[in-house]
């Protein structure tokens, strides 16, 4: 979550928009099922806790995709192009680079194939998934892929305990806002159990399982008290690679 995806405090961003529309124009809800299709088809999915049988589905598609996957896209793109365009805009880029980039289509493929539907916008679409896949996505938005493992040592910190963010080195992805780094705050919970990510961040810390802690930070420690309603209370829920004692 790099500078362009959480903006909290940032000025001069311009309006914000007040539109509470899940979907705002008809094909967003198209790219959510192609996003949603994929996932359920991810290669990763063979190893899940819920036994999916990916392995022996009649799909083309054997690539990893996850939000991660999708959040990564995003978080490449050149920061004013990411103010330009629309949220499943965006969406759409990500998911059409990364079939080019896995190979799927090439970029010249795609180019023909808009402008074909372009011209043609009542053109026959390809014929719809397979009654195996269908019956895959069902049962993957009924029981997901949960990232909870059992616990195999205490957690470093408890309830009460004052914490610090850590500062993490930049990556390509990462779990951590970056307006919390360096800020402290109030360990309010300590979930059960240990927690993992879709992918490794690398040396942004987050790989194997771990605790994850719910944390309690005063609004005016994030953005002063000039910029802050008072008695306001911020929670984040951060990975233990992100937390760190307080000095």
């Amino acid at each position: 979550m790099k500078l362009q995806h959480h903006i909290g405090g940032i000025e001069n961003l311009g309006p914000v928009s007040l539109d509470t529309r899940v979907f705002a124009e008809p094909w967003e809800k198209r790219i959510f099922g192609i996003h949603t299709t994929m996932m359920a088809e991810s290669a990763h999915l063979a190893d899940a806790l819920h036994a999916y049988p990916i392995r022996e589905l009649p799909t083309g598609f054997k690539s990893n995709w996850t939000w991660a996957s999708l959040r990564t896209g995003a978080e490449g793109m050149q920061p004013f192009d990411y103010f330009k365009y629309r949220y499943y805009e965006k969406w759409l880029g990500g998911i059409a680079q990364f079939f080019v980039d896995a190979g799927y289509i090439s970029a010249a493929e795609l180019d023909e194939k808009s402008a074909f539907y372009r011209a043609n916008p009542d053109a026959a679409l390809p014929d719809r998934p397979n009654a195996a896949l269908v019956a895959q996505i069902d049962a993957y938005l009924q029981k997901g892929d949960s990232g909870y493992h059992e616990p195999e040592r205490a957690p470093r910190f408890a309830t009460g305990d004052t914490v610090r963010v850590a500062d993490p080195e930049p990556v390509d992805h990462t779990r951590l806002p970056g307006y919390l780094r360096n800020r402290t705050g109030k360990v309010e919970a300590v979930y059960p159990g240990r927690f993992s990510y879709f992918v490794s961040t690398g040396v942004d810390g987050v790989g194997q399982p771990m605790p994850v802690y719910r944390v309690a930070f005063d609004a005016a420690e994030i953005w002063g008290p000039g910029k802050s309603e008072p008695n306001t209370t911020l929670y984040a829920d951060l990975f233990e690679a992100y937390v760190q004692a307080a000095i």
